[in-house]
This record gives C-alpha cells, structure tokens and sequence, in this order.
C-alpha cells in the first residue's frame, strides 16, 4: 500500500495538465498513487492522464459538482494514510512530495501541511505561505505577492491551501470532509478551521515547493464566478463555524468586513456580484447547520478567536 495518495480534482484542465503530471513523474519520493477525480470534462484531459500516467486510477463524474465533492470522492479513494489535493495548474519542484510527508509524519496533531507556493508565470514571488483567517471575515493567502526567498521558516498558519497541501486522512472521520454546500472557494478554509476546533495543528513547510498558475478554471484573480462564491461561503464558513457567542463577539467586525469589501468591488464594477453573493450566503446559513460545539473545545475557541484578531492586525502590516 502507498503511503501518499495525490489526488488531482479536474475540469477542463488539458493546458495544464502536462506539466502537472511531468513533474510527478520526477518525484523523488515514488511511494505514492496517483488519483484523478474528473468533473465532466469536456477536453481531452483524461486521455492526456492516460497517457502521460498510465497507472492512475480515474474516477470521471457525469457533470461538474464542483471542487470540494471531486475531493471528497479522491479522498475516499484514496488506499494510504495521508493524502495530497492538488491542483491541475501546478508544477511540482522534485523533492515536493517527500518534503510534505517529512513534515506530516512529524507530528500525528498535524492535519494539514501548506507547500511554498510560487506564482508559475512569477516565480520570484510567493502565491501562498498558508491561508490566514481573521473576525473582518477576511481568508488571505500569507505571504502574496512577496519575495520567493522569504517565508522559509516552518510555522503554524490558520489552514492549508487545498490546491497542493497534503492532510491525514483519518483526520476527516473527525471533523468531516470538505463541505460540498462551498462547491469551490473556502472550502479548504472551513476544513482547517473545523481541525483547529479539535485541537489539530496546520503546519506551512517551506522546503516542499510546488509553481501554481491561480485560477487556473475560473479565470483572472477577480471574476464574477469567483467573487460571487467567495462571498457566499465567507458568510456561511463563520456562521458554521462560531458559537453563538463567538459571532455575537465578531459581529461588528465581520459587518465591517462585508462594508469594506462592497466598497473594494463597487471600485471594481462588480459590486453587486459580491452584494448578491452575501445574500446567498445568508440563505445558507438558513439551510445549513453549524458545526457542533463541544466544551472539550472551549480553549481551542479562545486559541482560536486571538488568532483572528492578530491576524487582523498582521492584514493590514506592510
């Protein structure tokens, strides 16, 4: 049996996918299976996995159900204990794999493990160091936009980003898997947050380097299809997630966060995508259910909730 399962969610994704599965191919960590999850597609992307990774077991959905379900069904799939999401529209440095299992392995309260993200077409500069989270209501990549030679300490970050971070799979019989209500965006997010409230840790290990174009499927950092979930589920990840008493606490502050960013995408023309994306997101709130609290918890919560304001200080350092 594997002791690292990667599993590729896909849609569409033949301009990348090439290069994504090469630089598996030069993995110097080989003791891994290799699971794509395809969502309908329409290219010629499973005959390029076909032939570029002739062992890969493929799973091909009749539609696209979006990320989060493409994952949860690699993950049940999935045959070894630990499982890397990544994304069609990366390209993995060699030592990739085996950095991400070293440091994974190191400690069973680690859940997740976040890669040096940098920008393909920029490699000079970083995409994500780890997902910070803050009460504005605010999910940032840390580090964006910096120098690739900064952030090359191992640290602990809020969650991983799912699009090339490995995670223990037994971790989800605990906490439960990405939510499909996200459909894509966040979700990765709302699993960290879910494994942080059960006392995991989320680790960012800089010696494991993968290259990510960034909206690969959904196009430029700022789109309709984009702003309109990330509103959405920014509005349903902190209902889900907080107690009662905890949003009460957050209230003013998540406000604010909605009031900041109309202004930011009034700017951009796309004010009433982000407006109506809130709106929906209430309605989910409506429809889901939050996370259970449990009072074993309790000072996960309070860890949890001074984190949110540092890091809504360290948001607006330059």
């Amino acid at each position: 049996m594997a002791e690292v399962s990667v599993v590729i969610p896909n849609y569409n994704g033949e301009k990348y996918l090439r290069d994504c599965l090469d630089s598996l191919n030069e993995q110097t960590f080989r003791d891994f299976e290799l699971i794509v999850v395809d969502n309908g597609s329409e290219d010629d992307s499973v005959k390029i996995v076909r032939d570029r990774y002739p062992q890969a077991r493929i799973e091909r959905l009749d539609k696209n159900y979006g990320f989060s379900r493409a994952v949860n069904d690699g993950i049940k799939m999935a045959k070894a204990p630990y499982v890397i999401l990544l994304n069609n529209d990366t390209k993995a440095d060699k030592d990739y794999i085996k950095e991400l299992y070293l440091a994974i392995t190191g400690d069973e309260r680690i859940f997740s493990v976040n890669p040096k993200m940098l920008q393909m077409y920029k490699p000079g500069l970083i995409d994500s160091a780890g997902d910070m989270y803050c009460c504005l209501g605010w999910a940032f990549a840390r580090g964006k936009d910096s120098s690739g030679q900064a952030y090359d300490k191992r640290r602990d970050i809020f969650s991983a980003c799912a699009g090339a971070a490995i995670y223990r799979k037994s971790v989800f019989d605990v906490i439960g898997y990405f939510d499909e209500k996200h459909f894509a965006y966040l979700e990765d997010v709302d699993v960290g947050y879910r494994a942080r409230i059960n006392g995991y840790r989320n680790v960012y290990e800089p010696r494991a380097v993968i290259y990510h174009a960034g909206s690969g499927m959904s196009g430029s950092r700022y789109n309709t299809f984009k702003i309109n979930l990330s509103s959405r589920n920014n509005v349903y990840m902190a209902y889900k997630n907080m107690p009662l008493l905890q949003l009460i606490l957050n209230l003013p502050f998540l406000i604010l966060g909605c009031l900041v960013k109309t202004l930011f995408f009034i700017r951009k023309g796309e004010g009433r995508t982000y407006v109506r994306g809130l709106f929906k997101g209430i309605s989910m709130c409506a429809e889901g259910t939050k996370y259970p609290y449990r009072n074993g918890n309790l000072m996960n919560y309070v860890r949890i909730q001074l984190e949110l304001w540092r890091n809504t200080v360290i948001r607006f350092l330059p």
